[in-house]
């Protein structure tokens, strides 16, 4: 019996523990484009082209002490593009990789008072992450991505990480290993 009980009790704490660990991405929405006639699979090699913040958050609420959102989004763009068999070099790559993350904290939104029933303005901070991709010997646009979701101020760092992880796996999902001619856009 005592052995029973303890099997249900970690079972339990780990039915807790990974209730706990969920991160909410439902508010998350991705799309991506592919410019019309260009093989994704055919690059190889990236170079970071830029990378750029447009923030408005006046009360600095946003990003806590402990979190680097900049470093973070490009440890994971530089995560997906490995993982497709395109590596970082910085002498004339294939591609050059920008993004640019903007947040707006001060953004408000009607929704419905439960008690009165009556749409009233509410707070409603958004963020939005765009990936574009820029071929490196034409200069033209080839691919770009874009993720846009909800953003609480008092969202712990680990989960934020875990939203922006989301975001960029989501955006990068559909992206042709160098291997495959498959994928497509949404």
């Amino acid at each position: 019996m005592k052995t029973i009980l303890s099997q249900a009790f970690v079972a339990l704490f780990i039915l807790v523990a990974a209730a706990c660990a969920t991160v909410p991405t439902s508010d998350i929405k991705v799309e991506t484009e592919t410019a019309p006639g260009v093989d994704l699979a055919a690059y190889k090699t990236y170079a970071w082209l830029a990378a750029a913040k447009i923030l408005n958050d006046p009360a600095g609420h946003w990003e806590p002490p402990q979190f680097d959102a900049d470093a973070e989004i490009k440890w994971l763009i530089d995560r997906e593009l490995r993982a497709r068999g395109i590596n970082e070099f910085a002498s004339y790559p294939d591609m050059f990789v920008a993004f640019v993350a903007g947040v707006d904290m001060t953004q408000l939104e009607l929704k419905e008072d439960p008690k009165t029933r009556f749409e009233v303005l509410k707070s409603a901070p958004k963020g939005a992450l765009a990936v574009i991709f820029i071929d490196g010997a034409t200069g033209d646009p080839v691919w770009a991505g874009s993720a846009v979701g909800d953003i609480k101020s008092d969202r712990p760092a680990e989960q934020s990480k875990a939203r922006l992880d989301y975001a960029v796996t989501q955006m990068f999902r559909k992206l042709p290993n160098r291997t495959s001619n498959k994928g497509s856009s949404e």
